[in-house]
């Protein structure tokens, strides 16, 4: 009979088994196996053993898109977050018309990236777009001119760090959901104590949603490392190689420049582990800083 129930089992979570084989573990497998190869896709993979590694060591373009790529996700993911938080603590007040901006602040979220990014390369725009046109006649007023976005290497980055903060309303609602967790006990607590709203914001609101915070920073790490369809559509990397990203140099050589199906599985590796690293120092400094209420 057990022997029956196992086999039973194991058909019901087949289908799972063999997608996770085939589309998952077997892609895996084999781009590892690619990053110690030299594969054009067009001809048998060469074995070249660390090659590609070392390569990227040497790879001046390995280093600037390290670099842009820092820069978006150190500043993208603080603004965001404290953005987030803000967002969420005002509409967690008890006012009329919540629902509304809740929505309003979600539905962009909803938007497909590629159609975001099209709406705000008319916003970014230098001749025509809403945002320049706002601010012509201010900057007028001191005889200046707004900067075309996109196509200058000093503003291209804060345009897209900018432009990222458009979808923070999925982490609003999640810190939504967190803050109607919190016990209310607890802000009676502090207000007998004679805590004000900023000192019961630190002391209470910001350590009880502190787990969600922890979410929220790390999917926010792996999206900021794995950017792509917003500044690969917005501007290409350009201007002077200013907004190109780690995973649009991977794209590049896999699919553009040759191409080079290994050297580019070395770059998926190589992010892999950053990914992997920055959650566990992010995980460590957690045990410190994220409160974890008993049950």
């Amino acid at each position: 009979m057990k022997n029956r129930e196992d086999i039973a089992g194991f058909a019901w979570i087949s289908p799972w088994i063999v997608g996770f084989l085939a589309f998952l573990a077997l892609p895996i497998g084999m781009s590892l196996y690619y990053s110690f190869t030299d594969y054009s896709l067009l001809e048998k993979p060469l074995w070249v053993g660390l090659e590609n590694f070392k390569a990227l060591v040497n790879d001046p373009v390995f280093w600037i898109v390290m670099k842009n790529t820092v820069i978006y996700a150190a500043i993208s993911i603080p603004l965001g977050t404290a953005l987030a938080i803000f967002i969420a603590v005002l509409l967690h007040q008890p006012v009329r018309g919540t629902s509304l901006f809740r929505a309003a602040i979600f539905v962009p979220t909803l938007v497909p990236m590629v159609a975001s990014a099209m709406v705000w390369m008319w916003l970014l725009n230098g001749e025509l777009g809403l945002i320049n046109q706002t601010l012509r006649p201010v900057l007028g007023v001191v005889g200046l001119s707004p900067p075309n976005w996109l196509s200058e290497k000093l503003f291209a980055m804060p345009a897209l760090i900018f432009m990222s903060l458009w979808s923070v309303g999925q982490s609003v609602m999640i810190y939504l959901a967190a803050l109607k967790d919190v016990p209310p006990s607890l802000y009676e607590a502090a207000d007998l104590d004679g805590v004000g709203p900023v000192g019961r914001f630190f002391t209470v609101t910001l350590p009880m949603i502190s787990p969600v915070v922890l979410f929220n920073v790390i999917i926010a790490t792996i999206g900021s490392w794995q950017v792509f369809a917003i500044p690969y559509v917005m501007t290409k990397g350009d201007p002077d190689r200013a907004t190109l990203f780690y995973s649009m140099y991977l794209y590049d050589n896999a699919f553009v420049f040759g191409p080079k199906m290994g050297y580019a599985s070395a770059l998926a590796w190589v992010q892999f582990l950053i990914i992997l690293a920055l959650t566990g120092l992010t995980m460590l400094a957690s045990r410190r800083l994220v409160y974890y209420r008993a049950n």
